[in-house]
């Protein structure tokens, strides 16, 4: 078992003003990717997205981790056709061991359903804290990738994974709607916390010409504006091998594995494995659930919707 971080007084004493400071806090450790799938808006199928991301890196060899902050009955966990009976709170509250939390659809992945602990992780005591760190460095298998399925209703505007993170991909769709409101999210976060970087990732979109004018026309306006830097992460045709594997509660990966929207998820978590890390970026689950806490504990409610 790796040797988790202990909190004691580095909770009382950490002073920093920006996210940017708090993801680059601790260093070291095994390296780990992190990566925060977000949207402005529902609907546009970044639970899906993220879903099928992650069979496909469990079966380049990766031990994946999903974080799902959605409950029940629209979280992962109903995409694999199982159901979540416990949440990452219960055992922040001792009531229940995280192996009997975590659910494992496949080889290789394993889903921790946390809808209800992200929205108590700014009001954790210092021994609650510490419980879950203690947890999540005891995963009896290293993680190599932590996908995050970000909810759009967090308390406080916007997910703590989601700035903790090393990358935040930001899913959108095609219509006008879905482009606006995920504009506006980015606009939001980068004002607010000084995050200056996103991926974009187009689902449900006709073409590939489609998506790549789609992501140039936000990251061209983005760049202008001074608002962020984008990068484009991918595209997701309409398949309807897609929405009928969303009906049978399988991933298209397993469904239908030579499917265009198969094809296009393989292409994505091919290249997510060559995304580019900084040294200071670089560390372990407890590197990245000590960023997490001290972020939680220091963001302002509603600090988004002003």
């Amino acid at each position: 078992m790796p040797a988790c971080l202990r909190l004691g007084g580095v909770v009382a004493d950490f002073r920093v003003d920006q996210a940017a400071g708090l993801r680059r806090l601790l260093g070291g450790g095994q390296q780990l990717q992190v990566v925060t799938f977000v949207a402005g808006c529902e609907g546009v199928g970044r639970s899906v997205a993220v879903a099928n991301i992650g069979v496909a890196l469990a079966r380049l060899g990766k031990e994946v981790l999903i974080i799902d902050e959605h409950a029940p009955g629209d979280d992962i966990a109903s995409t694999f056709g199982l159901i979540a009976r416990s949440d990452l709170l219960n055992v922040v509250q001792r009531e229940t061991p995280l192996s009997q939390v975590l659910l494992q659809p496949m080889h290789g992945l394993r889903v921790l359903p946390a809808a209800k602990a992200v929205k108590k992780l700014g009001r954790l005591s210092l021994g609650q804290q510490q419980t879950l760190l203690d947890a999540m460095c005891g995963l009896e298998r290293p993680v190599d990738v932590i996908l995050v399925d970000a909810s759009t209703t967090h308390p406080h505007g916007f997910s703590p994974f989601g700035l903790a993170a090393q990358e935040a991909v930001v899913v959108l769709s095609g219509n006008s709607a879905s482009i606006t409101e995920a504009y506006s999210l980015i606009k939001k976060v980068s004002h607010a916390f000084s995050r200056k970087h996103f991926r974009i990732l187009v689902n449900k979109v006709r073409s590939h010409p489609d998506a790549r004018s789609i992501y140039e026309n936000i990251a061209q306006v983005a760049a202008q504006r001074g608002i962020a830097r984008l990068d484009y992460a991918g595209a997701i045709p309409l398949d309807e091998a897609l929405r009928q594997a969303a009906q049978l509660c399988r991933p298209v990966l397993v469904q239908a594995p030579e499917s265009p929207s198969s094809v296009a998820f393989r292409d994505i978590a091919s290249d997510m494995l060559y995304w580019q890390r900084s040294e200071s970026e670089a560390g372990g689950v407890e590197h990245f659930m000590q960023q997490l806490l001290h972020l939680s504990q220091r963001i302002t409610p509603n600090v988004l919707r002003a």
